[in-house]
């Protein structure tokens, strides 16, 4: 009987950690199934600039606008390592027909901070993105530098009166701003699930071998 306790607890710690690893597994599926739908929609032809774009049906649409460059902008601390290291993504504002379009023209090393940007004409390929990169550990902005630490589109937007959303360019004709596009993909898009689920199953794997060494133990006593 002293044997029966040491069997379940471990036949039921197993179970629930096996069990955790194929949810995991079954998350990776649906993760990459997602993934693959947003590469698809990154890669579609573009459009032109909906009237009111909308978060969840439009996001990641391709776009085409066309407009002045105004040149007010933000510049938002990044790290290029391929483009020469620390510098800046410009977000700048596109005035397309009476709309300011906030518009992400690509990077720009530190030292072409503060080059004038601004076209009277420029056509901006890109896609509509919303994103989520601002978190309780990001510092307040450099108001006096216009210097950001991450794309706080509300904010942003809010600060250069332009519409709630952003146009990450991949393609910019018309003029030359010295800027390198840095198109969305799914890079940035997190997909653990394979480490979980890596880790549940090794944790399952622990806990057997130590369940198997604690009915050993209780076995040589009894």
């Amino acid at each position: 009987m002293r044997l029966v306790f040491p069997i379940l607890l471990g036949l039921a710690g197993c179970a629930v950690l096996l069990a955790l690893g194929f949810w995991q597994v079954q998350r990776l599926g649906w993760k990459q199934g997602v993934l693959a739908e947003i590469a698809a929609r990154i890669g579609d032809d573009p459009v032109p600039l909906p009237a009111a774009p909308d978060p969840v049906a439009d996001a990641w649409r391709p776009v085409t606008v066309t407009g002045a460059l105004t040149g007010q902008e933000v510049r938002v601390l990044t790290s290029q390592p391929g483009l020469g290291g620390p510098g800046y993504r410009i977000l700048g504002i596109l005035d397309s027909a009476g709309r300011r379009v906030l518009v992400d023209l690509g990077f720009v090393p530190q030292e072409a901070r503060d080059t004038p940007r601004s076209a009277p004409v420029l056509a901006v390929t890109g896609n509509l993105h919303w994103p989520d990169e601002v978190d309780g550990w990001t510092p307040p902005p450099d108001a006096e530098n216009a210097v950001w630490y991450a794309r706080d589109i509300p904010a942003i937007a809010g600060l250069l009166r332009a519409e709630p959303f952003l146009v990450v360019a991949r393609d910019l004709s018309l003029a030359d701003l010295g800027v390198t596009p840095l198109p969305v993909d799914t890079a940035t898009i997190p997909n653990d699930h394979r480490d979980y689920a890596i880790t549940w199953f090794l944790l399952a794997a622990v806990w057997a071998a130590m369940s198997g060494y604690l009915v050993w133990r209780t076995a040589r006593r009894t």
